[in-house]
């Protein structure tokens, strides 16, 4: 599962449904708003961002950070990975059915 900051909800909706377009992810969450506060060139900023959370395959963590990169508008997006194990089996099947095996 990867966790994903953007710039807004709409930014999230776009990249999220690229990478199930893709086959790089069968299913996406947006939590539309939420405050981060972070130190950017030596400066703390506070701003809102909206939070994508991928739900695909441990072995496309690569490839899931490179489509990312190329379509988010931050120069240095927050990718980051949480590895999930069990879980109600059914969907677990269905989640790798989402996601090619290909790439």
């Amino acid at each position: 599962m990867a966790y994903v900051t953007t710039k807004n909800q709409k930014e999230a909706l776009s990249i999220g449904t690229k990478l199930i377009e893709k086959k790089l992810a069968a299913c996406i969450n947006i939590i539309p708003s939420m405050i981060s506060r972070y130190e950017w060139e030596g400066k703390i900023e506070t701003v809102r961002e909206s939070i994508l959370i991928v739900k695909s395959l441990a072995h496309k963590k690569k490839v899931l950070i490179k489509e990312i990169k190329q379509m988010h508008s931050y120069s240095v997006p927050c990718v980051m990975f949480f590895d999930v194990s069990g879980g109600n089996k059914d969907y677990v099947d269905w989640l790798g059915q989402g996601v090619s095996e290909h790439l």
